[in-house]
């Protein structure tokens, strides 16, 4: 790889430089008004709807300006990507808008909806285990057999920077926002997210949501570092990191004002909530911030914005899920 991980945060000229590479790949997802939240949480609220984003997620934002970082020799060795979904189909999708390879590692109980849109993709299938450390395990395995760049789902600058034009989007498009909720997973979103909204609105909040299966950046903040959970769980598969990636820690510390924990439970409430009020389908993962503010965890103050962060779930599992047989 051409860089490495330094202590650095991300500054508002990475993050325009990523908003300016991704401007004609990636979709300017819009901010939908939420009138019903409104009425519950006493400030407008409105949804940032990254399940309209190419690939079902946010995660096409930060691959694609990783690829795009890459110099050409790098690229033409092909990409891998160690991912427990959304990555790997950002990173599948942006392999092939460049016209290299990709090899995608995915757990061995990945969804099948997650599975069959890397597969559409052109990508390379690869199972290993069931943990973030199985993933990366075997990627590292064919990064030195077959000499293909990898791809960080999140612990790395510009994957951070990828990531946060979703907040510059939020910034310009709602200048008054007052607080922004965003999901946790690696901490890649939160980090990118919360560095844009804080550079360009610091006035505002930012709160990290994450399941209480994968409580790792609670357990990071009380501890002042990251700290490797022994095992997670639950519905949210995308956000169910054993360990915060350290730099996204790094921009967590200096820019997230709180993080809050969420049931499963409420997870199908915010999902059936998105397709009753919303018609949008989101996955357990990219649903969590409406958890958040229909469960009242979260202080708000202002304009409030819920990042959904991805929608990629089959017909099948959304009935299971929702409990429609």
């Amino acid at each position: 790889m051409t860089s490495t991980i330094g202590n650095e945060l991300t500054t508002l000229d990475a993050l325009r430089d990523a908003a300016r590479t991704i401007r004609d790949v990636a979709v300017r997802t819009p901010l939908l008004p939420v009138d019903e939240l409104t009425a519950r949480v006493g400030a407008p609220v409105w949804l940032k709807p990254e399940m309209l984003q190419r690939g079902g997620a946010f995660k096409l934002r930060g691959a694609y300006y990783f690829l795009a970082r890459l110099s050409p020799e790098e690229r033409a060795r092909g990409v891998v990507a160690p991912s427990s979904g959304n990555h790997a189909q950002a990173v599948a999708l942006a392999a092939k808008l460049f016209g290299v390879k990709a090899t995608v590692v995915m757990p061995t109980t990945v969804s099948p909806a997650k599975r069959a849109g890397a597969e559409r993709l052109g990508a390379r299938i690869e199972l290993a285990g069931t943990t973030t450390a199985d993933r990366m395990d075997r990627a590292m395995e064919i990064v030195a057999a077959e000499g293909q760049t990898l791809v960080p789902p999140y612990d790395h600058p510009w994957i951070i920077a990828g990531q946060g034009t979703a907040g510059l989007e939020i910034a310009e498009d709602l200048p008054d926002a007052g607080t922004v909720l965003v999901p946790v997973g690696g901490g890649g979103l939160a980090a990118g997210v919360s560095t844009a909204i804080k550079l360009v609105l610091p006035n505002a909040r930012v709160i990290g949501v994450e399941p209480e299966g994968a409580p790792k950046l609670s357990r990071a903040r009380a501890a002042g570092k990251p700290v490797k959970l022994d095992k997670t769980g639950g519905l949210a598969d995308g956000l169910l990191a054993v360990e915060i990636g350290a730099l996204p820690f790094a921009h967590h510390q200096a820019y997230i004002d709180d993080v809050v924990t969420i049931p499963d439970a409420a997870l199908r409430d915010a999902m059936r909530f998105l397709l009753d009020r919303m018609k949008l389908v989101a996955e357990p993962s990219g649903a969590i911030t409406i958890a958040a503010l229909l469960t009242g965890a979260v202080r708000t103050k202002g304009p409030v914005v819920a990042v959904l962060s991805g929608g990629n779930i089959e017909y099948a599992g959304l009935r299971g899920l929702l409990g429609d047989s």
